[in-house]
């Protein structure tokens, strides 16, 4: 089946390439890239447990990104996931209070965002050499956390790219911007931006979208692209760690071929979450994908209500990766609850910028039922932190435990009998000072890396490298911009004026 990918908002006579889509990153009608089919795997679910993380890769990216040849994306795997990652099984998972924990954070940044971040410098550089000829690859990505650091660790020092990172100065957790801000590589660059994420993420999407920079930006040799989950070089490569999953599963015997699972995904731009979504549509057999989102819980409102408002108060809690109110890609699951409806899409989102609300059909909703959504408030993700380390000895960090918590409840309220995987996206090191409230320890409130060796002497886990080098590590001097300068800040990067 050849697969060609569309805008969520124009027409699918103007499809274009896998490879064109990752570089593009962006639609320039300012839709996401979808594919024009959803095509089904072609392997049985029964060969899961004797497939190695890179083959299972292969197997499932080849469906998406069909205009790499074998020995490209082969290539591409293999420089992607290796020893750079902490453990062979790169997503392992563990067993805990009943559940499953599918550790995300064996990379070399320790969250979830490694897994797609690692590969896709290798699928951007092997897509340029298709078609950009002697362009440079402009990476521009807003972050609210982790996707800036991996994303510099991944590009860092790759030939015929700069990446430019802005994340809000106010809404990482000191490790987050700490790693940014000691990230090595001469083409990467990074600033923090006086706003929450949302404000970073709407600015580089109007970047992505002004015709006269891209002009200019073609005329000084560079073409922008996006490290995003809005890049499909970004959001397909996580749909392999849910097979995965149901592969350690089965050869754990916790499930049966063909038995359905839950998997509960910490949820802010809802790419994470989305690729369970196409997981599903790909032939894995889910009950449910729950849905958990922080006190910012604008998600849980739309998939019980429909009504999907971003008019509310933002909240800087202690899980900022999930401090959003205008989750990207919900527009590609909305595209897909219109029948593929372009026209309707655009509208939607027209509506969402300019009333920062909409509300979808009835007919619309029945097509929900995949989905179950709560939240968790702060006092309930620190009381997750605390039971699970008091029942299993493990420390879980906030966005787990957000995820863990919704599962309780969802399981509580609804009796579902479906055994269930918590998605685990982060170390607990990554957000020291939180996991320390959730634990009661005196010491949650010291500051930095002080934080970061009482938690060590607390849970006695050993500090994985990224965090050991935090010690010693140059820090590069913080830039702090408006987010009506982000545009003055990139031109001046790349000697545009």
């Amino acid at each position: 089946m050849k697969i060609l990918y569309r805008s969520t908002r124009g027409k699918d006579t103007e499809a274009v390439s896998a490879s064109q889509a990752i570089l593009q990153g962006l639609s320039p009608d300012g839709g996401l890239y979808v594919p024009t089919a959803l095509p089904k795997v072609d392997f049985s679910l029964d060969e899961l447990p004797q497939l190695g993380y890179q083959e299972l890769a292969y197997r499932i990216l080849k469906l998406f990104f069909n205009d790499f040849t074998e020995s490209e994306l082969r290539s591409c795997i293999t420089a992607a996931y290796g020893k750079n990652f902490d453990t062979p099984k790169i997503a392992p998972l563990s067993y805990y209070d009943g559940k499953g924990y599918l550790e995300l954070f064996h990379g070399p940044t320790i969250a979830f965002k490694d897994i797609a971040l690692q590969l896709l410098p290798h699928l951007m550089t092997t897509a340029a050499a298709k078609h950009t000829g002697s362009k440079e690859i402009v990476i521009l990505t807003a972050t609210s956390g982790d996707t800036g650091k991996a994303a510099m660790a991944g590009f860092a020092d790759v030939p015929h790219t700069k990446i430019i990172v802005f994340y809000p100065k106010h809404g990482v957790s000191y490790i987050q911007e700490q790693q940014m801000l000691t990230q090595q590589g001469k083409n990467t660059f990074v600033f923090g931006v006086n706003g929450n994420f949302d404000a970073a993420q709407t600015n580089v999407k109007k970047l992505f979208n002004d015709s006269q920079l891209t002009h200019e930006l073609a005329e000084n040799g560079y073409q922008f692209s996006s490290a995003n989950s809005i890049n499909i070089g970004r959001l397909f490569p996580q749909v392999v760690y849910y097979f995965y999953a149901y592969g350690q599963l089965l050869h754990a015997g916790k499930i049966q071929p063909g038995e359905k699972i839950n998997f509960s995904v910490p949820t802010g731009n809802f790419g994470n979450i989305l690729a369970g979504f196409y997981a599903k549509q790909l032939g894995l057999p889910l009950n449910k994908l729950l849905c958990a989102s922080n006190k910012n819980n604008v998600l849980t409102k739309f998939f019980n209500t429909g009504l999907y408002d971003k008019n509310r108060p933002f909240y800087v809690t202690s899980s900022p990766s999930m401090d959003i109110l205008i989750s990207s890609n919900l527009e590609r699951l909305l595209f897909y609850l219109t029948g593929s409806d372009s026209t309707k899409t655009a509208a939607f989102m027209k509506e969402l910028e300019e009333k920062g609300s909409y509300t979808i059909t009835t007919q619309m909703r029945t097509h929900l039922d995949s989905f179950y959504a709560n939240f968790a408030s702060e006092d309930k993700t620190a009381a997750e932190i605390a039971r699970l380390f008091a029942s299993d000895q493990v420390a879980l960090d906030p966005h787990t435990a957000v995820a863990s918590r919704v599962a309780k409840v969802f399981q509580e309220t609804t009796q579902d009998q479906h055994f269930t995987v918590v998605v685990s996206t982060a170390s607990p090191y990554k957000f020291a000072q939180a996991v320390l409230v959730g634990l009661h320890d005196p010491n949650a409130f010291i500051p930095g890396l002080e934080a970061v060796e009482a938690l060590q002497k607390r849970i006695g886990v050993p500090l994985p490298p990224t965090i050991a080098r935090l010690f010693k590590a140059p820090v590069r001097t913080k830039k702090i911009v408006e987010p009506q300068e982000m545009e003055a800040a990139v031109k001046e990067i790349l000697s545009i004026k």
